[in-house]
């Protein structure tokens, strides 16, 4: 074919299948360039790569030392995380990304970073003084086949959080500068406060500074609220919200989410009621994520090339404005000291809300330290992609999203682990009971609840049954005296109702008596029923029904 021919031969448009594969397009083709050419990424986020637009929704937990951030991602697993440790003083010294995996293991930092299929490799430039305090906990739950959770060490206050982290070194690691770098990426965020420790030290206030721009990711939860009664517990929640109201400078109220978010029982139970309402609230929102995470991804997206275009309007009027030849060092100091001025300027003459500009003190000290001289000028090709990006492209992708969106409506959502026991039983208000698949018994092995069966028995004839057997709401009061959570309670009647019926007969009782004080002992609760835990008179029923 001569060249006359090749010249009108036009490409196939390229089909777009899913959101996130048109928005991984977008930003490669669009928004990529821009970046690299007025260097978007020595001033803010390093460039986006597959694994960010591919990876699953991640949660990201926050808080003071102490308050429970550990046990509480322990608590939506229902399973310990291998390498970690709980206790009252700081225990968690490192970030820890803990995902799904076949096998427990345990990554370190800077083996986590070559991975392609992980969404870590741009934290690199923090350097090994972090990588060393960076590592993913694998593990085989149910929780993580939907989300990741990402666990931080406990903010310590003054010289002990620069020691901590080997600030002051110079060998040390900016700790909100890994923050905000997580902030950006994740789902959602978890604010974990504790009843008793409401302060917020400097260094807690500049990590949460870290997290501004992210605020509709953030959600705040008041910890281990079951150690004060109602009265002081009102007091509390308004402390908790002047406070944050001081730190955020925003008009606007957080929702704040209020519990004891561990499997102990509860200390003061008069506010349990409420407990179970947040509970439940809190977790449809994390219920929620794997739905929403294409829209997530679509708004970040969109968060990022709006600030992208400030970025290279800044960057083309610095370029301007310096001289060709003389006096560019007086110059630059100039306009770094107007920094401000121009961003008024800027946002005036081609109408940005002020919002889209980065914090103004924080690029001042980043100029600092480049050659005005290699700054380059307003590109119109790439600007006008931009704005294509923005006006018409995205756009497109909705009627995609909102098809994904209908899709992904009949999904569960996150399953396993505290998740199992929201709608289990006579615990939650029109909660149904779910199907079981269990594999066949042999009836010859010994049912252990037999040796204390007389004790459970005398119980349950006492809580006065009908036709031999104790209603939902009877065997839910009797239930909720042993002072544990209701998604743990929830847990228990799912395993020890065993034929579904929403009633527990003498037998399945003695169960359920039996699996709340393995509970109390403080050991977990099987995912589903063993064998010898299988009472004997249902044997034969659960092997038919296999």
């Amino acid at each position: 074919m001569s060249r006359w021919g090749r010249k009108n031969v036009k490409k196939a448009p390229e089909v777009i299948r899913t959101v996130t594969e048109g928005l991984k397009s977008l930003y490669r083709k669009k928004l990529l360039p821009l970046e690299q050419y007025y260097g978007f990424h020595d001033f803010h986020s390093p460039s986006l790569e597959d694994a960010d637009f591919d990876n699953k929704p991640m949660l990201l937990v926050v808080g003071q030392y102490s308050t429970g951030k550990t046990t509480f991602i322990k608590y939506l697993l229902e399973q310990d995380i291998p390498g970690s440790r709980v206790g009252p003083e700081p225990t968690t010294d490192c970030f820890t990304a803990i995902m799904h995996g076949e096998v427990e293991s345990v990554i370190p930092g800077n083996a986590l970073i070559v991975d392609p299929n992980k969404p870590f490799r741009k934290l690199n430039p923090f350097g090994n003084t972090f990588l060393n305090r960076f590592q993913c906990s694998q593990m085989p739950n149910q929780v993580l086949e939907s989300i990741s959770i990402i666990d931080t060490p406990g903010i310590l206050s003054g010289a002990k959080q620069r020691v901590s982290r080997g600030e002051g070194s110079g060998k040390g690691y900016d700790f909100p500068a890994v923050l905000r770098w997580f902030a950006e990426r994740v789902d959602r965020i978890i604010l974990l406060f504790d009843a008793h420790k409401l302060e917020i030290s400097d260094e807690f206030s500049e990590a949460i500074g870290a997290l501004k721009g992210n605020e509709d990711k953030l959600r705040v939860v008041l910890n281990k609220a079951d150690m004060v009664g109602t009265q002081q517990l009102m007091r509390v929640y308004g402390a908790l919200m002047w406070s944050l109201g001081k730190v955020f400078g925003t008009p606007e109220v957080l929702r704040v989410y209020i519990g004891s978010f561990w499997s102990e029982p509860l200390m003061v139970t008069d506010n349990r009621k409420l407990f179970e309402l947040e509970e439940e609230d809190l977790f449809t929102d994390i219920q929620n994520l794997p739905r929403n995470a294409a829209l997530r991804k679509l708004n970040d997206l969109v968060k990022r090339a709006r600030l992208v275009r400030v970025h290279a309007h800044i960057i083309s009027y610095l370029k301007q404005e310096m001289p060709s030849v003389f006096r560019k060092d007086n110059k630059k100091k100039n306009l770094i000291y107007e920094l401000p001025v121009i961003f008024s300027k800027i946002q005036l003459q081609h109408n940005i809300s002020a919002g889209d500009f980065p914090d103004c003190k924080k690029m001042q000290e980043q100029l600092m330290v480049h050659d005005f001289t290699k700054f380059k000028t307003l590109k119109p090709n790439l600007m006008a992609a931009l704005d294509e990006l923005l006006s018409s492209d995205i756009a497109k992708l909705m009627p995609l999203l909102r098809q994904e969106e209908l899709e992904a409506g009949d999904q569960p959502g996150v399953q396993g682990g505290a998740f199992l026991g929201t709608r289990a039983g006579p615990f939650t208000e029109g909660g149904l009971f779910a199907e079981e698949n269990g594999e066949g018994c042999e009836e010859e092995e010994d049912w252990v609840v037999n040796k204390d069966k007389p004790k459970y028995d005398e119980i349950f004839y006492n809580l006065a049954p009908s036709e031999g057997k104790l209603s939902g709401t009877k065997a839910k009061d009797w239930m909720e005296s042993s002072r544990l959570p209701n998604s743990v309670l929830g847990r228990i009647w799912k395993l020890s109702d065993v034929d579904r019926d929403g009633m527990l007969d003498d037998e399945e009782f003695a169960l359920a008596s039996h699996l709340i004080e393995v509970k109390l002992e403080g050991h977990g609760l099987p995912p589903e029923l063993p064998t010898r835990l299988i009472p004997p008179s249902k044997r034969r029923q659960k092997g038919s029904d296999a």
